[in-house]
């Protein structure tokens, strides 16, 4: 994807800026909540989000729910982007894998401390095969 593509170079600076403010909460979340509690809220947000009959979020449900967002007044191509940022199998809309690990991805912080603790795990482990 190219960055001109990006649709996250297509959204408002005001989004850019809530994006932010969600990067620093959800490293907090993690510590707070632990592994498993961070994806029980995951799963609450998406089931919040999703289309009830469909089981996915829609750009139909996404467009619904933009308020509680803070997205009002969005356009539905900007909210496309969005739903294009997670949509891995490329269906046009998340499933909750999709949109858990778009969350994850959405804060870098997060993702660091996630590849930080897999390399000590990993060191742990070639050192226990090593002696």
């Amino acid at each position: 994807m190219t960055s001109g593509s990006n649709p996250m170079n297509q959204r408002p600076d005001s989004m850019v800026e809530d994006l932010l403010e969600f990067k620093d909460f959800l490293p907090f979340m993690a510590e707070s909540l632990g592994p498993e509690g961070l994806i029980e809220e995951l799963c609450k947000g998406f089931r919040l989000l999703m289309d009830a009959k469909k089981g996915l979020i829609t750009l139909e449900s996404l467009r619904r729910n933009a308020a509680r967002l803070g997205l009002e007044g969005m356009a539905d191509d900007e909210l496309l982007g969005m739903l294009r940022e997670g949509d891995l199998d490329g269906d046009g809309a998340l499933d909750q894998m999709e949109f858990c690990i778009l969350m994850f991805r959405l804060s870098p912080e997060l993702m660091q401390g996630s590849q930080r603790m897999l390399e000590e795990a990993l060191g742990m482990e070639l050192r226990s095969v090593v002696l």
